[in-house]
């Protein structure tokens, strides 16, 4: 049997959190002493277990990679499963698993989470840097409103469970080497929720539950992207037999824009100049995502790809952003890219002019203000 702790999980050592976890709950189910047949399934249980306790720690993982297990039990480290009383108590621990019940435990919950509702919404460019209000409209599980939820024709055809006295749940007790184990399941004759139904309702058979249409008013967050999700808690089906309601899961899908391309918070434009323009020096209309345009001061001799930007006309920061003073969401840049556009079909007198030009030019007008050359010398200069 393998000794070190990814080799018993069968994970890489870059496993992040979640990738542990996943392995021992199937390392740990594959093994329990209840349901293995192998041979050493009671001492390869122990050990991954121990595995977990160290890997699921950020700082006993740090001590392990460095001093291997050793380095941990000279450090006083003992596995914490040698303190519990029952593979109950460990899956309990580990997984905040209800289904596991100890020798004191409660009944199970009766009703069971309602469905998780999956919807989609398509946002233009702009809405997505800015935030908008949608209204999105779907079907999902809601309360009978014949029986009211029971699930019941009248409330006299609802009968106390004799299999579970109205627990709703029946108990099997085992014993293991951990010691006596009670698990508790859901009662098979009523289904977790303590009563019969001798006279089903009409309208929805039995379930409690019959199709409903909704509509939900979901404010949308200024900066999100597309691709992301958006949870609004017990907005989805409704809960079984009383149970809780599920999730309303919004995914986004966001429009290009011909004008702006993303990069984080920060929105991109190019802005096209002319020879003349870019030579002399213009005070250019740039667009903007607010819909209203913005004054930008073109200095003469600007170059093509220069980089130029107006604070705060970027993406809503949807991560991190700070509310400012008059209460507005905090954003981004807007970055202007120039572009000199080169003309083409010449009529013969703007032909004459740029050959005048081209007789009276001079290699220094092209000449940065600091050349190349000006900043190697710069830089050796001792």
């Amino acid at each position: 049997m393998a000794s070190d702790f990814y080799q018993l999980l069968e994970i890489e050592r870059d496993a992040d959190a979640a990738t542990i976890k996943r392995a021992y709950r199937r390392k740990a189910r594959e093994l329990h002493p209840d349901v293995s047949e192998e041979p050493d399934a009671e001492e390869r249980f122990r050990r991954v277990t121990e595995a977990y306790e160290v890997l699921s720690d950020d700082g006993r993982r740090a001590t392990y990679d460095r001093y291997g297990e050793d380095g941990l039990r000279n450090g006083g480290w003992e596995p914490q499963f040698a303190n519990f009383g029952s593979i109950a108590d460990i899956f309990g621990a580990f997984f905040g698993d209800d289904r596991f019940g100890g020798a004191g435990g409660g009944a199970a919950v009766a009703g069971g989470r309602g469905e998780d509702v999956q919807v989609a919404v398509d946002l233009e460019f702009r809405e997505a840097v800015l935030g908008a209000d949608r209204t999105l409209d779907f079907t999902t599980a809601g309360t009978c409103d014949t029986c009211d939820g029971s699930g019941a024709a009248t409330p006299d055809a609802l009968r106390t469970c004799e299999t579970c006295a109205g627990q709703g749940a029946v108990r099997q007790v085992s014993r293991s080497i951990f010691g006596q184990v009670v698990q508790e399941r859901a009662c098979p004759r009523c289904g977790g929720r303590g009563q019969t139904i001798s006279d089903p309702c009409g309208s929805c058979g039995g379930s409690g539950e019959q199709p409903e249409q909704r509509s939900v008013e979901v404010g949308i967050p200024a900066g999100i992207q597309d691709g992301q999700r958006i949870r609004l808690t017990g907005r989805g089906g409704v809960g079984h037999l009383g149970g809780p309601s599920g999730n309303l899961y919004v995914d986004v899908r966001v429009r290009d824009d011909e004008r702006f391309v993303r990069e984080g918070d920060d929105l991109i434009t190019v802005l096209d100049l002319t020879i003349a323009e870019a030579a002399l020096g213009v005070l250019a209309s740039v667009p903007t995502v607010d819909g209203e345009p913005r004054e930008l001061e073109v200095p003469a001799g600007t170059q093509p790809g220069t980089r130029m930007t107006l604070r705060g006309l970027g993406a809503g920061r949807l991560r991190g952003g700070q509310a400012r003073p008059d209460g507005q969401v905090d954003r981004g840049d807007l970055v202007v890219y120039c572009n000199v556009r080169v003309p083409r079909d010449l009529s013969p007198e703007q032909r004459d002019a740029l050959a005048r030009f081209q007789s009276l030019e001079d290699d220094r007008i092209y000449r940065d203000r600091e050349g190349i050359f000006d900043r190697l010398r710069r830089m050796v200069k001792p």
